[in-house]
């Protein structure tokens, strides 16, 4: 089952079907977080995630992708409005829907990564890491740059 928002001419659904693979791939492909990202790599996360498109009509605008267990954790990552649509709230409202899904309720830990988009986040209770000295990554930023994607 299907999860749908609406408010004016704008919704956002957990629909994989609705997704307009093309236009995520060509925004995300020139983000500052997935610079060059190969396609295949992003219709593979499509496909791994509970992704939330924003649509203007049937036009896609917008997405959240989640990854998840549905039990312990998330991770909320490609936040993204276009910039023609920027100003409206749309971002904020994404992220309501988000917060607000069923599966994604009561789960420990819901973590993301932003360089610049901290004020959105706050007003759901994302905070700085707590204990940063906890947390390790492995990191590979340039892993889209190279000629073989990896």
């Amino acid at each position: 089952m299907h999860n749908e928002w609406k408010r004016s001419q704008f919704d956002v659904s957990t629909d994989p079907a609705k997704l307009d693979v093309a236009a995520i791939h060509a925004f995300l492909a020139s983000c500052y977080w997935s610079e060059g990202i190969p396609r295949e790599i992003v219709e593979r996360a499509l496909q791994n995630s509970l992704c939330f498109g924003l649509f203007d009509g049937a036009a896609q605008v917008g997405l959240a992708r989640v990854v998840t267990d549905y039990a312990t954790f998330a991770y909320l990552c490609d936040v993204y409005v276009l910039e023609s649509h920027r100003g409206r709230g749309l971002g904020k409202w994404l992220i309501e829907c988000v917060m607000a899904h069923p599966q994604l309720q009561g789960l420990r830990r819901f973590s993301l990564v932003t360089r610049d988009a901290h004020k959105l986040y706050e007003p759901f209770d994302f905070t700085p890491l707590r204990a940063p000295e906890r947390h390790m990554e492995r990191h590979k930023p340039d892993i889209y740059k190279t000629a073989a994607g990896g």
